[in-house]
């Protein structure tokens, strides 16, 4: 079994993203961690009747919720209708989520319009669109406002919550090969989903032997499995990741769904422990003057992990202190990394105003780049929220994790004119490496040169460490494609070289006296705010 030393709950932010966003991929509903009560949880139930379908949701063994659904005859169609819960359990903390799902489709199941409303426990998130041939209007609501938006897809979209029912109305049978565009309410992406049907099997739901078709789904880099009757119901979804979704009875399915503890601590089995050349320590991570890792069962070809003091040679990663990092040949374009987003608020008069109170006084880029890395760190309190990151929420509450700290920063950098973008990866810390988000930010250096210099403000890092490992660029949607990693990166270090004239020891007396050190660690408080307790003095 492995032990890790306590983590910042900060680090869970991207891990519990991904986790959601595997069910998305699998179920087509997304799951926040929210505070919610019971009451409110039973009013949202009512609304089901005898024909509606309960299924139990499992990770790995243990049950983390649940989730029901129906579908409801309309004028012109039908509408189809999915609440459930989930708890996870990271850093020891259990958390539990709740939202819902409403999509308005056709006689044939097209798509015409979707709700989707989750509430982080801090006011509702609501996300609405509207579909019009290829032409999606979506309107995003949150207590701090509504802001919208029209895109224009390259084909019309369908979400994976009726597909299938739409399956099922074109006819299943064996060999049957569909290529969809699946629209993903929560990343506002639209992405090709495959589907196979295959042999019909026999399957146990609901305490009960059910035929079904096996359906393989490819979406987002994820192979799922599902079977499906000829009507549509979906009795058994799993996926790769560890995630089973199977029908049961209401009782069954909300049994111990609620109430209770997940053993599962999906952070830290989501941890990626590498291997090191014998004699190689890694005690102080912000004197770690170059990395050098291979990475095995990742794509390691794409512009994203170039760049911003990182070069990759083949599955080997090399990430550089950006410390001293020069200024490099400039980018043309840097209209996308300074417009405001759904969730990037950068146009909002308090986020521009928040901005202008964190840079007050400093003029040069850099300095203001490093102030409002300072200045995020102190405002935002530090909890293991899993919410849509929207950074005028984010002002709002002033709590988060990592995504949070990231969104609100680059909002705010934008709102300053300095061009700003996510970055994901990994990040070392307390011997492995976990799932984290960071911002970069571009600094104008002589006349047409430039560099994207990556920033930590929930480490309060400027800049970042060199062991910030990227493998990605951009917010959900980007995140989404990190999935098909999770359970399959292997890694090597291979070179870590400290900055010279560095110490090993940190923390304690003089080198010199090799006496044993006697340190006051903090422990983590069960159920508390953060995930360190100040150490007595």
């Amino acid at each position: 079994m492995r032990v890790f030393r306590p983590l910042p709950r900060a680090l869970s932010r991207v891990l519990s993203i991904l986790v959601v966003l595997a069910w998305l991929a699998q179920m087509g509903v997304l799951y926040r961690s929210i505070q919610a009560s019971s009451s409110n949880l039973a009013s949202d139930l009512s609304r089901y009747g005898s024909s509606a379908q309960w299924r139990g949701v499992y990770s790995r063994g243990d049950k983390i919720g649940f989730m029901v659904g129906q579908t409801l005859p309309t004028a012109d169609g039908y509408e189809i209708q999915e609440d459930g819960r989930l708890q996870m359990t990271l850093l020891g903390a259990t958390s539990a989520a709740r939202l819902h799902t409403a999509v308005q489709v056709d006689k044939a199941f097209e798509v015409r319009s979707f709700q989707f409303s989750m509430d982080p426990g801090t006011g509702a998130i609501e996300i609405g669109g509207t579909v019009d041939g290829r032409r999606l209007q979506l309107t995003v609501k949150t207590p701090s406002g509504t802001r919208t938006e029209s895109r224009e897809l390259p084909e019309r979209p369908a979400l994976s919550l009726n597909l299938s029912r739409r399956l099922a109305a074109e006819g299943l049978v064996p060999g049957k090969h569909i290529e969809a565009s699946v629209f993903d309410p929560a990343t506002l992406r639209n992405e090709k989903m495959i589907v196979d049907v295959q042999a019909r099997e026999v399957v146990r739901a609901a305490g009960r032997p059910v035929p079904a078709f096996k359906i393989l789904t490819r979406y987002a880099g994820i192979t799922s499995t599902s079977w499906v009757t000829d009507t549509g119901e979906v009795v058994r979804e799993e996926s790769p990741l560890g995630l089973v979704v199977v029908k049961e009875t209401p009782e069954r399915a909300t049994a111990l769904a609620v109430p209770g503890d997940v053993q599962m601590d999906m952070l830290e089995n989501a941890a990626i422990v590498p291997s090191l050349p014998r004699g190689t320590r890694i005690d102080n991570t912000t004197a770690v003057e170059k990395l050098v890792v291979q990475l095995d069962g990742v794509d390691l070809s794409g512009p994203d992990v170039q760049g911003g003091g990182q070069t990759v040679t083949g599955n080997v990663v090399e990430v550089r202190d950006t410390e001293a990092m020069k200024a490099v040949g400039g980018e043309t374009d840097l209209s996308n990394w300074l417009r405001p987003e759904l969730f990037l608020e950068s146009d909002a008069p308090e986020i521009v105003a928040e901005a202008n109170k964190a840079a007050a006084g400093a003029t040069e880029p850099r300095l203001i780049a490093e102030r409002l890395t300072r200045y995020v760190n102190a405002l935002i309190d530090k909890k293991p929220t899993v919410s849509l990151p929207s950074a005028l929420e984010v002002l709002r509450t002033r709590v988060g994790d990592c995504n949070e700290h990231t969104a609100l920063y680059v909002a705010m950098a934008r709102a300053l004119g300095i061009p700003s973008r996510i970055a994901v990866g990994l990040v070392y810390l307390h011997g492995a490496f976990y799932y984290h988000a960071w911002p970069e930010v571009y600094l104008e250096g002589p006349p047409g040169r430039g560099l994207w210099l990556p920033v930590d403000p929930t480490l309060n890092e400027f800049p970042a460490d060199a062991t910030h490992v990227r493998l990605a660029r951009g917010g959900l949607d980007k995140q989404a494609a990190i999935l098909p990693l999770i359970g399959r990166i292997r890694m090597s270090i291979l070179e870590a070289q400290a900055r010279p004239g560095t110490m090993p020891v940190l923390l304690g007396r003089a080198a010199r006296d090799t006496r044993p050190i006697e340190l006051a660690f903090p422990r983590r408080e069960g159920g508390g705010p953060t995930c360190w307790s100040r150490p007595a003095p």
